[in-house]
């Protein structure tokens, strides 16, 4: 759970630091435009912005059930958070598993690429795709 949130919180604590220089010196309107610049990037890099996130054997259980992908991701991943971001609201249709969350989930997604854990991990009817297409992933739910 901390890991996940180290990088916002560096972030917040950054711009923190980084707009008391321009409010110590008088100029607000600076100092705020940083500090809410920086609170953007931490909120982006932070869990928030992803769906629910389930435990691996529960995503593979729903999708068996229910034939959608299942998404293995972590926090501070931009490639995860492109997908995330290219699917809209498509994204919770998709089953998510936090890889620094769930030690199942990282341990598939190490057992797809040879013990390296690559994400955005997709899986879909028991195979792994690295990375792919936000487009091809929402085929994958009309399919």
């Amino acid at each position: 759970m901390k890991r996940a949130w180290t990088l916002p919180i560096l972030l917040v604590l950054c711009g923190a630091a980084g707009a008391a220089g321009p409010a110590l010196t008088g100029s607000t309107a600076a100092a705020v435009v940083l500090l809410l610049l920086f609170l953007l990037l931490a909120g982006v890099h932070s869990p928030l912005v992803f769906p629910r996130s389930l435990g691996a054997l529960e995503a593979e259980r729903r999708s068996a059930a229910d034939g959608r992908p299942v998404v293995h991701w972590r926090p501070g991943c931009r490639y995860c958070l492109r997908l995330r971001l290219r699917l809209g609201r498509d994204a919770r249709r998709v089953h998510w598993v936090d890889i620094w969350r769930d030690p199942a989930g990282a341990a598939v997604v190490r057992a797809a690429h040879q013990g390296d854990e690559t994400v955005p991990t997709v899986v879909v009817a028991g195979r792994a795709h690295t990375n792919p297409d936000p487009e091809w992933v929402r085929e994958q739910l009309t399919g």
